[in-house]
């Protein structure tokens, strides 16, 4: 799989928990308020495989995929 890079909207987030549940290497929910949390920004491997499961069954669409930031040229 392609690397990816992950974003959370936590003004999205409606703490379901769904991400910290499905991929809780990439994903954690804050103890204050109950909404995601972003461990790995980058992840690899099964856990970028979690993390886009997780992203799938985010009930508010509040974590996106998108390319990996890239370093300076």
């Amino acid at each position: 799989m392609n690397p990816a890079r992950l974003d959370v909207d936590r003004a999205r987030c409606i703490g379901a928990g769904m991400c910290a549940m499905t991929a809780p290497d990439v994903f954690d929910q804050d103890d204050a308020d109950g909404l995601v949390v972003l461990l790995e920004a980058e992840p690899a491997g099964t856990r970028l495989t979690a993390a886009r499961m997780a992203a799938g069954l985010c009930p508010s669409g509040a974590i996106t995929l998108g390319e990996p930031a890239s370093g300076p040229s």
